[in-house]
This record gives C-alpha cells, structure tokens and sequence, in this order.
C-alpha cells in the first residue's frame, strides 16, 4: 500500500515539482495551496501519512498551520521546506514537532532522504507504542489490522463482547490470530490495563495442568519448595486466556468448570479456596461439539464457555489485509532488528497474495520476519521468500510439465520431475499433453514469463475456454487469470474458445 504525502506549497510551480518527484518515486499526494486547506486536509484524509509544509504564505503561515496539524494529528511526521533557510525560522519549526528540513529548492535525492527517514521514525514510534499498549493490556480494535469485508463481523462481535464480562469462545485455524483479538476483547472492556495472562493448555504436562493453572502450597507434593498462586490469581480482576481449551485433561475440566460456577479456585494443598474476579476468553482450532459427541469434552463446561462463539477467519479468506499486515510486521521487525526495510517490492506482494498461506497469519509474520533478515535491499524481493517462490514453480512444474519435454543431461530433479509427471499421466490413461516448450532453440531456458504464456494459452485450449475451470486447475484465482490474459494478449483467444 502506497504511503501518501500531502504537498503544501503557495506556488503552483514548486508543487507541481514536488509532486513530480514525489509520485515518481512510487508514493501517493495530495496538494494544498495554503495552510487553512493543509489543516483541512489532514482532519479529512486519515490516509496522509507526512507532509511537506512551507513556512512562508500568505493567510495561515506554515508555522501556524503546523501548530493546527500537530493538534490533531500529534503522530503525523511533517517537514518543513523553506527558501531563506533563516535558522531562527527552522528552530521553531523544529520546537514546534517538524521531523526535517530543507531549502529550496532541493535535489530529488534530499526530498526523498527526507520522506522516507520520516516515514520509519513513524513507523518506530507507532511500533513501540503498540508494543507498550500490548504490555499494559490497553491493545485496542484500532490495532488490529482488520479492513475487510471478512473482519468486519469479528470485530463487531468483539466490540459487543468487551462490553460486558461474558464469557468467550474464539474460534479458527492455527495461526489466525486469537490472542490479537482476545487483547483487543480486554483493551476495549473495563478490564483494560489489568492483568491479561495467557494458558495454551495443550502444552502444559498433564500432571501439572492442576498446579499451574489453580496453584498449590508449599509442600502440597513432591518438589512443591514454595507457594505457588497459580494462572488464575495471576489474572485476577484482569482477563484469562484459556489458548487450545480442548487439550485440557477431563478431571481438569470439572475443576475449571467449578471455578467458572463458582468465582473461586483449591490451589493444591490449600485448607480453604481462594476466590478470584477473572474474565475468561477461550480459544480452539478444534471442533469442541465433536469433542462433546466424542466424550472427549464435558457438555456442561462446553455450554458454560461457549456463551458468546467469535469465529475468526483465516488468512485465504481476509487476503486484502496482507499488505496492511506486511508493512506491520515489517516496521516491528525494524524496530526489533535494528533494519531498515522500506516494504515489499510490486512483485513480492503479488506472490504474497497469490499464497494461500495454510497457516495463516502466523505463517505470513514468520515469512515476513526471515524475509526482513535475507532482505540486501530496502524493499523485500520474491528471492527473500524462497520457501514461497520455491513452492510455486515445483506445483506448477508437477501440474503441466508435458511428458516429451527434451531433458536435459544430468539434470537428476528435472529428470525426477518429469517421470512422476509420467506416471501420474499414464496412471489416469489419459493421452499426454500437447507440448510446452522449455527450453529454446539454442538449448537455453526460455523465460519464464513466455513458459506462462504457452502454459495459459494451452489450459485455454484444453479446457475449450472455461475459465472456471483454466484457474481451478492452474492453481490461481480468477482475478489473477484475466489479469494475465490482458498481460499475454490472450483475451482475445480466451472470449473465442468460450
């Protein structure tokens, strides 16, 4: 997603120039003629993200208009340009939050320094705030990256859920993002800035589940040297995050449904209970009816959790949300890794949504996170993401590899490729494919982007142009199929054989 940069100059010339370089350079503007509609401007467009100010216009001077901006929006880096370069001038802009400064008029090579060093000292102080928001427990709704059609139901349910103590049961995937969202449950409800502990039950010992998550006394078992409070005195008056509630063992689930009932937990070897004040939200992939039906999870304690269910969606089905996601894993990895990563090449981000991405959310962070480390540049190349790229060509060479492709000399992986091709092919009694050349000529391989042409045009071919069917089996979506038509000049093919 391309940052936007409002541009506010007096004279049409020099706006028309910054705007120029600005935009030629991959970002996004918009202008102001003066300081009142710069003002204007950023109480409209929450999208802006720096701006280039002049300090000298008439009506509302650029300090003045500073002053406005940095009211409501105290975040928003600005630079401010001046053509007198009086040092007095630049100081109280500087007094007054402007981030930079330059003279103009300025070589391209200083404005863009200037932008781009804004834009990650932005990012590194909305990073660190949200990291300090997550440690006191204050995450809000407005943290979660959650701009689709997909979310929009979830963070509903999640608003209506903070507003009460109820009881609430997350469901999803592996990797979707349930504790982001129990967070923001707790962030958004009366309960923000206490304690919020979390409990992924599937991967406590089954002979300490009872210890830690009600606590014992000292000697109340062997090794037991000291007190121990246990999870729920931990969250007491806070929020308890119950992660993989389907793993816990069934003796433990009487116990735990005994607290729910009655607000009050027996540490192990304690004489008397010990009440406790502790809002419960819990979370499984897993399908808990069939965990009742199975006798593997008790009717009551599932009817007991399960007062207010919030299925949170997987990634496939929020795929709109990638960029957003990717420049926020980006900036925290920065922060955290002392880089200086601008974002994701075109390119990079296609083969991002392309991706399926099985195990979601987490997946796409820890994609990011080694990309961000292998990243030579400032932006993040499809070669950073092997793991991806490298998938993508291996499914489509086991899909459409034609069975009398030449193969070339010691080649043992091509080789390999291509007798299981065989087989499969043979295996179905079906006749082999018509060829896709692979190599040219001269015995060099062609380019990648002509095998995807001859690739489409023959699935086109193949399937009598039913596109349905062309995407279905060339492992992309519709969108990205006519995308390529319209790319390779086949539009005109595809309507034909259809």
């Amino acid at each position: 997603m391309a940052k936007t940069i409002l541009i506010v100059d007096d004279d049409p010339a020099q706006r028309r120039l910054l705007q120029a370089t600005v935009e030629r350079n991959g970002f996004q503007t918009r202008t102001a003629e003066n300081g009142a509609l710069a003002v204007q401007a950023v109480e409209q467009h929450a999208d802006i993200d720096v701006v280039l100010l002049d300090l000298v216009m008439p009506g509302m001077t650029g300090q003045e208009a500073l002053k406005e901006i940095r009211q409501r929006r105290p975040e928003l880096a600005c630079i401010v340009l001046t053509a007198s370069g009086g040092i007095d001038t630049v100081v109280q802009a500087m007094q007054a939050g402007a981030s930079d400064f330059f003279v103009k008029p300025a070589s391209p090579e200083r404005i863009m320094v200037s932008i781009r060093n804004a834009l990650e000292m932005s990012n590194l102080k909305t990073e660190v705030g949200r990291m300090k928001k997550k440690a006191a427990g204050q995450l809000s709704f407005d943290d979660m990256v959650a701009n689709t059609p997909a979310m929009t139901p979830v963070v509903r349910m999640g608003r209506r859920a903070a507003a009460s103590n109820i009881p609430v049961l997350i469901t999803g995937e592996s990797g979707v993002g349930k504790e982001v969202l129990a967070r923001c449950i707790q962030g958004a409800s009366e309960r923000a800035g206490k304690p919020f502990v979390t409990v992924n039950c599937g991967a406590i010992p089954e002979n300490l589940v009872e210890s830690i998550l009600f606590g014992h006394t000292k000697g109340s078992f062997t090794g037991a040297t000291d007190n121990h409070a246990g999870k729920f005195v931990e969250a007491s008056h806070g929020t308890l995050f119950l992660d993989e509630v389907g793993e816990l063992p069934l003796d433990m689930q009487v116990k735990l449904l005994r607290v729910l009932q009655e607000g009050e937990v027996d540490p192990v070897g304690a004489k008397r209970p010990v009440k406790v004040d502790v809002r419960i939200i819990s979370a499984t992939n897993k399908d808990l009816a069939k965990l009742v039906a199975d006798g593997r999870f008790r009717e009551d304690l599932y009817y007991r959790l399960n007062v207010f269910p919030i299925e949170a969606p997987p990634l496939r089905e929020r795929k709109e949300d990638i960029p957003a996601l990717v420049q926020r894993f980006v900036a925290r990895f920065n922060a955290e890794e002392g880089r200086q990563v601008r974002g994701a090449s075109q390119a990079t981000m296609q083969l991002l949504m392309d991706f399926d991405w099985p195990g979601n959310v987490r997946q796409l962070e820890n994609s990011v996170f080694r990309a961000v480390i292998l990243c030579e540049g400032d932006l993040l190349q499809p070669e950073d993401f092997p793991q991806i790229s490298g998938l993508k060509p291996l499914a489509a060479a086991n899909d459409a590899l034609p069975v009398n492709v030449p193969i070339p000399a010691n080649d043992h992986h091509f080789t390999a490729v291509h007798e299981t091709f065989s087989a499969v092919v043979q295996a179905a009694g079906e006749a082999a494919p018509q060829p896709v050349a692979v190599f040219d000529g001269e015995g060099h391989l062609r380019q990648l982007e002509q095998i995807e042409r001859d690739l489409i045009e023959l699935a086109i071919d193949h399937y009598s142009g039913h596109m349905s069917e062309v995407a279905r089996r060339l492992g992309i979506g519709r969108s990205t199929l006519y995308r390529k038509l319209r790319e390779y000049g086949l539009e005109e093919k595809a309507a034909a054989e259809g």
